[in-house]
C-alpha cells in the first residue's frame, strides 16, 4: 500500500510536471521526478512508468486541443451590450393633431470577433429586431395572440444578423473588408444612422506623413436586392413590356486627415462624395400610385399639404402612396469635422458636418413631377438641397462618445448639445437617424444628451431632441417604423432614459 501512495503521489506531481514542461512534450529528464527517485520514494522502474503515462496523457491533451478547442484564432475576444430604455416620442400636425409613443423597450447584442492566420479576420454579431435603423423591441408587445399576445408576450422579439463580415490586412495600411460590416466611413448621424450596417465591400487605406495621419475609403454598399432584375411582360400585366430593375447600389468615396497640433489638441476632418446607381424604376402602368420603393421617384409629401385632412391618413389615396425613400438624384458631398482639445482637467470637442445635394434641383423638379401625375400641385423649391450639423461636447475622460453607449471608466461622464438642419432633398431619407429626428427630412432642431458611468460597464445615459418642419410649404419626407404615416410633421419632440451594461 506504501508503494502504490508513493506512486500516486509521484503522478501527480508529474502531472504538474507536465504542465510546466508542456512546450517540450517529453519527460525523458525531469528535475523533479528525479528528486524523487533520489530521496526513496520511488524506484527507477516506477519513474520510468510515470514518464511513459505523462508523456502519453500530454499528446492526448494536445490532440483534444487541436480537434476539439483550437479553432484557429490568434487573437478574439466576444463583445456585446443589454440595454433598457424609457422613451417618449410626440408629434404634432399643422392643424394641431398630436401623436404620442410612451414605451419601455429593451436591446441586446452579442458579437464575437477575432484575428485569423494570414493577416484575415472576421466579425459576427446577433442583435434583437429585425428594424435595420433599430434593435430596440417594445416590452409587453406581440405580434400574435388577443389582442397581442399579453401579458408577457414575446413574438415582437427576435435574434437576427446585424454584422458578419470577413477582412483583410495584407499591410499594416490596408484593411479590405467584404459582407455587412460596421460602417468604414468617418460621418455623423445627420447623414448616417449609427444602427445601420452597410452591406458589401469597403477598402480603407491609412498613411502617416509628419504629425498628420491621412486616410481613404472606398465604399461599394449593396442597397437592396431586387429580383428577377428582368421580368418577362406576362409575369407583369401592369407593363407592357415587362420589368427591368437592377439591383441600386450605393457607392461612398472619401479622403481625409487627422491632424495631431500637440498632446492636447487634435483636429479630424474628411471630404466623401456618395452616388447611387441602378434606380429610377417606372410608376405601375394604369395607376395613380407611385412604384413606392427605393427605384421610384422620391416626392416626400403628405396628406395634409394637399387636402388640409387630420395628418391620420386612412389610406393610400390619403397621400402616403407618395414615395418617401427614392433615392434618384442624389449626388451627396460630405464635410463631417471635429476638434479635439482640453479645456483645464476635461476634454472636448467641437464638431459637425456639412452636406449638399448636387442634383437637389432635378431631385425637386422630379418630385414635383412625379405628384403633378398624381393630380396634386406640389411647389417647386429647387434649393432645399443642404444640410449641416454643428455640436459641442465635454467629458471627465478621453471618451467622448459615452452618450453614444462607448465604454467608460467608473465616475465617468460626457454631455453634448448639437444643432441640426436637414432640408427636405439634402440626403438620403433612408439613412437618416430614426430617433433624431425621426429620420426625416425637411426638419431643424436641437438635440442634448448626458452619460454617466456608474461602473466601468454601466452607463446611464438621457437625450433630448425636438424638432421643427423648415419649409412649410413641403412635407417632411422619409420613412421611419416607429411614426410611419404622420407627415408633414409640424415638430418633434423625443425624449430616452437609457441603462446600458457593456461586455
Amino acid at each position: 500500500m506504501r508503494a502504490i501512495g508513493k506512486l500516486s503521489v509521484a503522478v501527480v506531481l508529474a502531472a504538474f510536471a507536465q504542465c510546466a514542461h508542456a512546450q517540450t512534450n517529453t519527460f525523458a529528464s525531469d528535475p523533479l521526478l528525479d528528486l524523487l527517485i533520489k530521496k526513496g520514494y520511488i524506484s527507477e522502474g516506477e519513474a520510468k512508468t510515470v514518464r511513459s503515462e505523462a508523456v502519453a496523457a500530454q499528446t492526448n491533451n494536445t490532440a483534444l486541443s487541436k480537434t476539439k478547442w483550437n479553432i484557429g484564432f490568434d487573437k478574439g475576444e466576444f463583445f456585446g451590450d443589454v440595454r433598457l430604455r424609457f422613451e417618449d416620442r410626440t408629434v404634432h400636425t399643422p392643424n394641431g393633431s398630436r401623436f404620442e409613443l410612451d414605451r419601455l423597450r429593451y436591446a441586446a447584442r452579442i458579437g464575437l470577433k477575432a484575428d485569423l492566420a494570414g493577416n484575415f479576420y472576421f466579425g459576427l454579431r446577433l442583435e434583437t429586431a429585425s428594424n435595420p435603423r433599430s434593435s430596440w423591441v417594445n416590452f409587453a408587445t406581440s405580434t400574435s395572440g388577443a389582442p397581442y399576445s399579453g401579458p408577457f408576450g414575446k413574438s415582437s422579439s427576435s435574434i437576427n444578423v446585424g454584422q458578419l463580415f470577413i477582412g483583410y490586412k495584407p499591410k499594416p495600411w490596408v484593411d479590405i473588408t467584404l459582407g455587412k460590416m460596421p460602417n468604414p466611413l468617418y460621418t455623423t448621424a445627420m447623414v448616417w444612422d449609427g444602427d445601420l450596417n452597410p452591406e458589401g465591400a469597403a477598402e480603407r487605406f491609412n498613411f502617416k506623413v509628419g504629425h498628420a495621419e491621412l486616410f481613404a475609403t472606398f465604399g461599394q454598399f449593396y442597397y437592396q436586392d431586387v429580383n428577377p432584375t428582368r421580368s418577362a411582360a406576362f409575369l407583369v400585366p401592369s407593363l407592357p413590356g415587362g420589368s427591368d430593375q437592377p439591383s441600386p447600389w450605393l457607392f461612398a468615396w472619401q479622403l481625409g486627415a487627422n491632424y495631431k497640433f500637440n498632446d492636447d489638441v487634435a483636429a479630424k476632418a474628411a471630404a466623401t462624395l456618395y452616388n447611387y446607381s441602378s434606380h429610377g424604376g417606372p410608376a405601375l402602368a394604369g395607376s395613380s400610385v407611385l412604384n413606392p420603393g427605393f427605384n421610384g421617384t422620391f416626392v416626400g409629401e403628405g396628406s395634409t399639404n394637399f387636402n388640409g385632412s387630420s395628418g391620420f391618413p386612412s389610406g393610400p389615396s390619403d397621400g402616403f402612396a407618395l414615395n418617401q425613400t427614392g433615392i434618384n438624384d442624389l449626388l451627396i458631398l460630405e464635410f463631417p469635422f471635429e476638434l479635439n482639445f482640453k479645456l483645464s482637467d476635461y476634454h472636448a470637442r467641437f464638431f459637425g458636418d456639412v452636406a449638399v445635394n448636387l442634383q437637389g434641383a432635378d431631385r425637386a423638379r422630379a418630385a414635383a413631377s412625379a405628384a403633378q401625375s398624381m393630380n396634386l400641385a406640389l411647389p417647386l423649391q429647387k434649393n432645399d438641397n443642404k444640410a449641416y450639423q454643428f455640436g459641442f461636447a465635454l467629458a471627465n475622460g478621453d471618451n467622448l462618445n459615452t452618450v453614444n453607449n462607448a465604454n467608460n471608466h467608473r465616475g465617468g461622464w460626457e454631455a453634448r448639445v448639437y444643432w441640426q438642419h436637414v432640408e427636405q432633398y439634402a440626403l438620403d431619407p433612408n439613412l437618416l437617424d430614426s430617433d433624431f429626428f425621426e429620420g426625416r427630412g425637411n426638419l431643424e432642431g436641437i438635440y442634448a444628451a448626458a452619460a454617466y458611468s456608474v461602473t466601468d460597464n454601466i452607463i446611464g445615459t438621457i437625450r433630448f431632441g425636438h424638432g421643427w418642419r423648415i419649409n412649410p410649404a413641403l412635407g417632411t419626407g422619409g420613412s421611419n417604423q416607429d411614426i410611419p404615416y404622420i407627415n408633414p410633421i409640424r415638430d418633434y419632440q423625443i425624449i430616452q432614459a437609457d441603462l446600458s451594461c457593456k461586455f
